[in-house]
């Protein structure tokens, strides 16, 4: 070292700075890069990020590779700076020298590299690919022997790196992902997918039209009679009972009937033909269990049934598709017929509105893992049957009972914009 001229040292001492921030920081873009991105680029075609992937998919070898190289040129800049000490101010200016080394290497080849890295991986990540690719080929006797006392050491710890699973996101990990995904994905689709991963959280119970507000075609009507309950029938597919709904029969399609009653050929035995077999399901059925249900049977509409067999509410493939596009009318008031607004801001609910779509159309703060009726809801948090004129908070939003019938909340007064932070 001698007889090299002290520009050159500089030059070299230069050279071995960027390599350190060259090792810094491609660590740091290679780590951070976004997994699912990278798989979606190589899957595209993208060399560099093949290459990336390949990298990534040991990353007990990249690190190896990275700290070796990182290590061997901090070394080798250290003993170079102590040379030049040495020539240019004796052994008295060793510390200085150390002390600006570190000072330097910390800042363009530890602090500077890893936050740009850290800003734009891909930028740094991919051209690094490109290089550590064929030198992790030639070193890579010595990075597997540097592996090998690291894992066994890993190993006393009782980690083992071959069962890393750190590809796999769970259910509340996606909805992270698409709640921040901002712009990227449009306020709608962001709900839509969300709906999809609540389908799991409600049962089929939840948004079921309850057994009282069914409507139904009942066979022991007279034939004038039925002849007019199916020409005014309002849905594509009617439940068809006789005598009352413990009695189901099953489901009969409006546009068969139709197409029987503008022939003229629409009699009893060929009503009765029309008819299909009733579906049941049970009451704690998920509704991404339903879902699939619905497409395996090739039904449209089901009666929701509890443990003893008794018909509890009915349940639509329309009813399941809103909880994940949300309404299908346009106006909150014509989606839930139940619920009155009034010019002071005030809303009059009926007591048999579902909690479920008062959270879901008017975005009401109210808790949907108990009753599910605005009625339940109330006489949960009173504990008994309240009188006309009692007034409440649920959830900080002010209720007044306006009419009570037949021991149940027929209507109640809520005012949204009068609610006050409560605290338990």
């Amino acid at each position: 070292m001698d007889e090299l001229p002290i520009g050159g040292l500089f030059a070299a001492l230069f050279v071995l700075i960027i390599l350190s921030a060259f090792f810094s920081g491609s660590e740091t873009a290679l780590m951070t890069l976004n997994r699912y991105r990278l798989r979606h680029l190589a899957d595209e075609g993208h060399k560099a990020a093949q290459l990336a992937e390949r990298l990534l998919k040991r990353p007990e070898r990249l690190i190896g590779l990275i700290l070796l190289g990182n290590n061997f040129v901090n070394i080798l800049a250290s003993s170079l700076a102590t040379i030049l000490a040495i020539r240019l101010g004796g052994e008295g200016a060793i510390p200085l020298a150390a002390g600006l080394l570190t000072l330097v290497i910390l800042i363009f080849s530890e602090v500077a590299p890893k936050t740009l890295a850290a800003l734009h991986p891909e930028k740094l990540a991919f051209p690094a690919a490109w290089i550590y690719t064929p030198l992790l080929k030639i070193s890579y006797p010595l990075v597997w022997l540097v592996n090998l006392f690291a894992n066994a050491l890993l190993r006393l710890l009782k980690v083992y790196p071959e069962d890393d699973n750190n590809d796999t996101v769970t259910r509340e990990e996606l909805r992270t992902i698409v709640n921040e995904a901002g712009a990227l994905i449009p306020k709608k689709h962001r709900k839509m997918l969300l709906g999809i991963l609540d389908l799991e959280k409600a049962t089929v119970e939840d948004i079921m039209i309850p057994r009282q507000e069914i409507d139904g075609i009942d066979l022991d009507e007279s034939w004038d009679e039925l002849l007019e309950d199916l020409r005014q029938m309002p849905y594509t597919q009617a439940l068809v009972y006789r005598g009352s709904i413990d009695h189901v029969v099953g489901f009969i399609h409006a546009r068969q009937v139709m197409q029987a009653l503008m022939s003229g050929d629409l009699t009893r035995d060929i009503l009765q033909s029309l008819i299909q077999d009733p579906y049941f399901i049970p009451e704690a059925t998920p509704l991404n269990t339903q879902l699939l249900n619905f497409q395996k049977a090739k039904r449209r509409v089901g009666l929701v049934v509890d443990e003893y067999g008794d018909v509890l509410g009915l349940v639509t493939m329309s009813d399941l598709l809103e909880e994940i596009v949300g309404e299908f009318t346009s106006d909150p008031t014509d989606s839930i017929s139940d619920v009155q607004p009034k010019e002071d801001g005030s809303y009059l609910v009926n007591g048999s509105a579902g909690v479920r779509d008062l959270v879901k159309t008017f975005d009401w703060d109210l808790p949907t893992d108990g009753p599910r009726t605005f009625n339940g809801l109330i006489i949960e948090q009173l504990e008994s049957i309240p009188e006309p004129g009692t007034s409440l908070l649920i959830n900080g939003y002010p209720v007044e009972i306006l009419q009570i019938q037949d021991n149940a909340v027929k209507t109640a007064r809520i005012l949204p914009s009068q609610r006050r932070n409560t605290t338990r």
